[in-house]
């Protein structure tokens, strides 16, 4: 369907959810318990949502005594191999206070670059769907080569939000909103709505903060850039406003879908 404000979010069919390591990993820890609570309520009330979520990684660093995400690749497979299972097992136990089940689907760019794999990932989503299941979807961190990783989930969830024809992709980080600069900068002023058209090339990107994430705001407006195109609204905003956004409050940065 075509939304037109925050207030078709709850009406929308089909959402996908992405949130980011540093939001619910670490400190943050006690933030999957309030996603997922958001996310059952619209679940409950007939949508179906995709969850993306990234910290397979950093859910590994405390398992293995680590301190800061590693440079090399053979590492992180590792940490994913371990932090992933743990990081599942968190979303379950959260999801079992509604009765509703969580599906880990790993996937790897190959994956969505492949007509065949593609196709077979959507007909598995979809019969998640059917089922009543959450679908829980990461980077296959495991397998991943330095070649052929997505680098970060938010391009994951666009490319995610494309495959099931999402009315609309949710990106959480630890930010509230767009800005156009840095927001701990004096002067950074809330960007509230992007036409499709818009220039962003004026905006002042900063990398990510987090010492254990891949993205940034500059990877959201990439991901944002490649939803809309497809016609898929894209809502940012920060993991604390996840139950305003689900529910349809005027809250982030909205993206309005480029139209047919």
């Amino acid at each position: 369907m075509s939304l037109s404000d925050h207030r078709d979010i709850p009406k929308a069919k089909r959402i996908v959810v992405k949130v980011g390591s540093s939001s619910i990993t670490g400190a943050n820890e006690k933030n999957l318990a309030e996603l997922v609570s958001a996310i059952a309520k619209n679940i409950t009330a007939g949508q179906e949502i995709v969850l993306v979520t990234s910290g397979a990684i950093a859910t590994g660093l405390p398992l293995l005594n680590l301190d800061a995400k590693p440079e090399d690749l053979a590492t992180s497979q590792a940490l994913a191999a371990v932090g992933q299972s743990r990081l599942m097992l968190r979303y379950q136990i959260e999801l079992d206070k509604f009765n509703l089940l969580a599906g880990q689907v790993l996937l790897s760019a190959n994956d969505l670059e492949n007509e065949e794999s593609s196709a077979n990932a959507r007909e598995a989503l979809a019969k998640l769907f059917e089922l009543g299941v959450l679908p829980i979807v990461n980077e296959n961190d495991t397998v991943a080569t330095a070649e052929i990783r997505f680098g970060d989930n938010d391009r994951l969830a666009a490319l995610v939000a494309i495959l099931v024809e999402a009315d609309a992709l949710v990106l959480l980080s630890d930010v509230d909103a767009l800005y156009d600069r840095p927001p701990l900068e004096e002067g950074a002023n809330k960007i509230e709505w992007v036409e499709p058209l818009d220039d962003l090339s004026g905006i002042k990107i900063g990398s990510s903060s987090s010492q254990v994430g891949t993205g940034g705001a500059l990877t959201k407006l990439q991901a944002a850039r490649t939803a809309t195109d497809e016609g898929i609204t894209v809502l940012l905003t920060s993991i604390e406003n996840v139950a305003n956004v689900l529910s349809g409050e005027r809250v982030g940065t909205w993206f309005r879908a480029k139209e047919d």
